[in-house]
């Protein structure tokens, strides 16, 4: 194996560089839509069909189909109309339609919303009932029930489910190199492969990148944990 093109110092400047974007753009995917998912979560339990029916067909639509179709819808497909590359210099809106790296990151976005929101809404169904009882004993409305002890509750409960998204979001987010012109991790090294002609070297070195980055992510995941729901872990005897 040939790993002198793999440790000289603008390679693994490269791998640098596309750690950086893999991480931003994961970083800005979860904010994104889990800042999404919660409203929707809370639309998605509502008893109002006109209100639930919207989110569930959403979120079965974005679960039902592969990241990476979604990923060809909008950059291959909504980015190129006629319509929105004719306006995307005049109507502010589109304009970041030029951009690939928002196409990306609105594709991976919209993803990890509909699974966030079915994790949240599951949660809230669960929610204790005698917290509830007692928080309505105590004369909290709807809204403030939801907001002080319904929503704090479920989403620490959510945390260990959630890890695995936010793992299977970081590795998703190797579909970014199936953009022309966003260089993550895996587009660092089938830029190597197409230079050098190799094949297991910058593989290799991709794969211990997101092992890295998934153990971290792991650890951090636990010291979560272990902070927001150390009171459900089974008491010692």
């Amino acid at each position: 194996m040939e790993w002198d093109v793999i440790l000289n110092a603008e390679t693994l400047q490269l791998f640098a560089d596309g750690v950086w974007v893999t991480l931003k753009m994961t970083v800005i995917s979860l904010l994104v839509g889990g800042l999404l998912a919660i409203p929707m979560a809370i639309m998605r339990v509502s008893r109002n069909r006109w209100v639930s029916t919207p989110v569930w067909l959403y979120t079965y639509v974005m679960r039902g189909t592969p990241m990476l179709v979604q990923v060809y819808m909008i950059y291959f497909g909504l980015a190129q109309l006629e319509f929105i590359q004719s306006n995307w210099d005049t109507v502010a809106v589109l304009k970041p339609f030029k951009d690939a790296m928002f196409c990306a990151l609105l594709a991976f976005a919209l993803n990890t919303c509909a699974y966030t929101t079915e994790m949240i809404a599951g949660a809230i169904r669960d929610t204790n009932h005698g917290e509830i009882e007692a928080a309505r004993a105590m004369g909290m409305s709807k809204w403030l029930l939801m907001r002080r002890i319904v929503l704090p509750s479920a989403l620490r409960r959510t945390l260990p489910a959630y890890s695995n998204e936010v793992i299977m979001m970081l590795q998703g987010s190797s579909l970014a190199s199936t953009v022309p012109g966003l260089i993550d991790i895996t587009g660092v090294a089938n830029g190597i492969r197409s230079q050098y002609y190799l094949v297991f070297e910058p593989y290799i070195t991709a794969a211990v990148l997101y092992l890295i980055l998934t153990f971290s992510l792991v650890w951090l995941f636990k010291l979560a944990e272990s902070r927001w729901l150390a009171h459900l872990k089974p008491r010692k005897a």
